[in-house]
């Protein structure tokens, strides 16, 4: 490991011959293991996974794949407002978390459903985040997709791009000074790494030596803008360099390039209190969000041409051909998978809402005047008007009360 540089280190040599640097004269190599049909490359390091594990990762690509699927056709029937899917993306985000500590925090952007997947969160879970119910450890004050979980160190997404990168240095740094062996796993978009916040994060994480990875899921797209539309540079990974930060570029639908690369970043995060940057390079098969057609920006052919990549799919062919999964197991894990999706969503649509007093609870310690007059206002008009207001009447609670007489359930964060 180097060490950092300080005010008694002695300046670069002097040179009295004037050198450009040329930036377009470095490339960083994209590592990768696992080729396309499913064996690894000649010579090429795999990782050590037991078979359990490796199940439980694909099982986990699976059922967000399944998800995904099945909730995009509820929004297209008006059933959800909104939804935004991992599709493409699953071995970046599963690989990714299969490689931490369970108790190591991530923060994620808004894509990365299968990293609560894998940690064990439930369809139940999901499905009353997305429709707001009365079971929402949100309360139904989030957006759909907004998810959050305490218990499983998985920090609730907001909705501005790219503020968790900072807050990530800032959570990985109080774990530093705790001295708990863990660290924080960010993930964003390499739309959002043109961010200034993602600057910051950097400079931060390296000067104060916090131990985070940051792990950027580069797809090729930040909604409609190409990454050769975003920077001229070669793509986000030698941006660590400026920042003497450890870095690399992986294949981000190789499961085993993923899982290796998280796995060693981890060590060097954790052992040595120092960021690490992935720049995992992938595709979003899907459209940005269930608002958004990719058809105006982006060829069938070239989404065909990287279905050929998909994640999912490379990872099965491993996994049958080293006997740990057959195309008969494949068929039953997903018919089983899409039944579940949807009773837990017919369950889900038929829970009421948070009583409306949970608008100003958990605000604050006490619930302010301020806060009390707009609910009092708000109650009347929905008393007014009930018809126009069916679901909110059902839930009116004239007794506003105090977030310390409310129960938290330790699912949410």
């Amino acid at each position: 490991m180097t060490t950092r540089p300080d005010s008694t280190t002695p300046p670069a040599p002097m040179s009295g011959t004037p050198e450009f640097l040329a930036g377009d004269e470095y490339q960083i190599p994209t590592w990768c293991v696992l080729g396309e049909d499913g064996r690894p490359l000649e010579g090429a390091q795999a990782p050590d996974i037991e078979r359990d594990k490796a199940r439980r990762i694909y099982e986990a690509m699976l059922a967000t794949r399944v998800m995904d699927e099945r909730m995009m056709a509820a929004q297209r029937q008006g059933r959800l407002s909104f939804y935004m899917q991992c599709t493409g993306e699953e071995a970046a985000v599963v690989g990714a978390t299969a490689a931490l500590d369970d108790a190591d925090m991530i923060m994620a952007q808004y894509r990365e459903q299968g990293a609560l997947v894998y940690r064990g969160f439930s369809f139940d879970e999901f499905m009353n985040q997305m429709f707001g119910n009365e079971l929402d450890y949100g309360k139904g004050r989030q957006m759909p997709v907004h998810y959050g979980s305490r218990k499983l160190h998985y920090m609730t997404i907001s909705s501005p791009l790219g503020t968790q990168i900072p807050q990530a240095t800032g959570y990985a740094y109080g774990q530093k000074l705790a001295g708990n062996g863990l660290c924080t796993l960010v993930f964003f978009g390499e739309g959002a790494a043109s961010e200034g916040d993602f600057h910051a994060a950097l400079n931060m994480a390296a000067v104060h030596e916090a131990p985070v990875i940051f792990f950027c899921r580069n797809n090729g797209y930040a909604i409609s803008t190409p990454t050769v539309e975003q920077f001229a540079a070669d793509g986000v990974a030698p941006r660590a360099l400026g920042y003497r930060m450890h870095v690399i570029r992986i294949d981000g639908n190789d499961i085993l390039a993923v899982y290796r690369a998280t796995e060693e970043a981890r060590r060097i995060a954790v052992e040595h209190n120092k960021p690490v940057l992935i720049e995992a390079m992938t595709y979003r098969l899907a459209a940005h969000s269930s608002s958004d057609d990719p058809s105006g920006y982006r060829s069938r052919k070239e989404e065909e041409a990287w279905r050929e990549k998909d994640p999912i799919l490379r990872m099965k062919r491993w996994l049958i051909e080293r006997d740990w999964w057959s195309d008969d197991e494949e068929n039953t894990r997903q018919d089983e998978l899409r039944r579940e999706v949807l009773e837990t969503m017919k369950r889900a649509e038929k829970r009421p809402p948070s009583d409306l007093g949970t608008l100003v609870s958990d605000v604050y310690a006490d619930v302010t005047p301020a806060l009390q007059r707009q609910l009092d206002a708000l109650t009347a008009h929905v008393r007014r008007y009930p018809d126009a207001y069916p679901r909110g009447a059902s839930s009116l609670d004239p007794d506003v009360k105090n977030s310390a007489d409310v129960t938290t359930d330790q699912g949410g964060a």
